[in-house]
């Protein structure tokens, strides 16, 4: 089942009035862990996770997450292995998994052998936040031959024109930043933040995803009715740091 089709059959779900989906990055602290952090978060209810491959300069990130991309990389994160690691989530989660990277690992490793790859593996989608449609000629027309979801990203600085054209080489759902900069910050909910929210309803007819800065039940609560998915990044990789793997279920748990 393609991933537009996922979310529309998991948001019709009397229980699922917005989904949630998370953010890990391969190799931080270690695969074993994100391997049980992954396990906490699909057992608690995730939707959709998203898997960071690392890279050494993550433009997109803030510094909790370009931290994590660092330690990883020199703990000995490679390419195969998060590929490897991505075929076992895949087999053992039945929710949609997606990759996070930027554009030279794909371009390194191969574009097509990549995406092969990934379809093999089962990966759903993928957020490449350096590759505009402008530059990406390639990568669309192989994503769309394996069937794999391109995750376009629309910014508060966006034109209703430029949102249009990002959704026209979209799949999936559309990735709303909340704010200009990098993840991690929170994002303050005001009257700017709605009148952006509904430039991106208006501008395209996939489902939204909002993203930078969703740490809290509040949070997704307010983004509950006005977007369809709720991304959560930072926080968790705050709180396995902090207070340990266990503390991510109940956090799930409690964010719907």
């Amino acid at each position: 089942m393609e991933l537009n089709s996922q979310i529309k059959t998991a948001l019709a779900g009397a229980d699922k009035k917005i989904l949630l989906m998370t953010h890990i990055v391969l190799g931080y602290p270690s695969l074993d862990i994100n391997r049980q952090v992954i396990a906490q978060m699909a057992a608690n209810g995730v939707d959709l996770i998203e898997m960071q491959i690392p890279f050494s300069e993550p433009m997109a990130d803030g510094p909790v997450i370009v931290k994590a991309n660092q330690q990883a990389i020199e703990n000995g994160i490679t390419v195969r292995g998060c590929l490897d690691f991505a075929r076992e989530m895949t087999t053992t989660h039945a929710i949609p998994f997606l990759f996070m990277t930027y554009y030279n690992i794909l371009f390194k490793f191969g574009v097509e052998k990549f995406l092969r790859e990934a379809k093999e593996i089962n990966i759903k989608g993928f957020i490449i936040p350096d590759l505009p449609p402008e530059e990406g000629e390639e990568f669309f027309v192989l994503a769309d031959k394996y069937g794999i979801a391109p995750i376009m990203i629309f910014a508060p600085t966006s034109t209703a024109a430029r949102m249009q054209e990002l959704s026209r080489f979209g799949r999936g759902f559309i990735y709303c930043a909340a704010r200009k900069g990098v993840t991690g910050k929170q994002t303050d909910f005001d009257g700017e933040f709605n009148d952006y929210l509904g430039r991106c309803r208006a501008n395209t007819g996939l489902p939204l995803a909002v993203g930078f800065g969703i740490s809290r039940k509040e949070d997704v609560d307010y983004l509950t009715g006005k977007a369809d998915i709720a991304v959560i990044g930072t926080k968790t990789i705050n709180l396995v740091e902090e207070k340990g793997i266990a503390a991510v279920g109940p956090f799930i748990a409690g964010l719907r």
